[in-house]
């Protein structure tokens, strides 16, 4: 989504709409509780970037927060997601697929159901890709590990769910995505 390098415009954030946004955050990620606080202090001022393809981004001083295009789900910029992983519903791709998406290629399907591929349900997915045991479902938002990778890689929202995937295994797996590498990991916020 963010391939190219782009400018943004800079505005403030008002505190009623930082008060939605807080509410949104812990609606959506209910594991980042603990830590909101520390994410969107309350006596701190939000700002907001307008950047291309209609994306806000919210940002607190000099530290990109999260991004929502349009009505979209509010999604993590991934250097949130490096600080707080177990934060976030996890999937994993393959040490092949792992290439293609820092290319800003679209995540497709065969790279998780692959052996190095790790989704909710799977035998060997352990604890990290378990998802309390639940499938995950189209229009969630994910983190993508790679195999043999530390960090994540990419966050984006699913465009089916992993069980659907398990069963069809191709088409696209994740749209809307924030890539490390791209234009938005890149951006300049000093």
């Amino acid at each position: 989504m963010f391939k190219k390098d782009f400018n943004a415009g800079n505005q403030k954030v008002k505190s009623s709409a930082q008060r939605g946004i807080r509410a949104k955050v812990l609606e959506t990620y209910p594991r980042l509780e603990p830590y909101i606080d520390e994410i969107l202090p309350k006596k701190e001022q939000l700002d907001l970037l307008k950047i291309p393809d209609r994306v806000n981004l919210y940002c607190l001083h000099s530290t990109p927060l999260f991004w929502q295009h349009m009505d979209d789900p509010i999604i993590p910029h991934l250097q949130l997601v490096h600080k707080y992983p177990w934060c976030f519903s996890r999937v994993r791709i393959d040490r092949g697929g792992v290439r293609f998406v820092l290319s800003g290629a679209t995540l497709m399907v065969p790279g998780l159901t692959s052996p190095g591929g790790r989704l909710p349900g799977d035998e060997d997915a352990g604890e990290v890709y378990d998802n309390g045991g639940k499938d995950l479902e189209a229009g969630e938002v994910v983190v993508v590990d790679a195999e043999g990778k530390e960090n994540a890689c990419m966050v984006g929202v699913l465009k089916m769910g992993s069980k659907e995937m398990k069963e069809k295994k191709k088409g696209i797996a994740i749209e809307n995505h924030h890539y490390v590498g791209d234009g938005l990991w890149k951006l300049d916020l000093s």
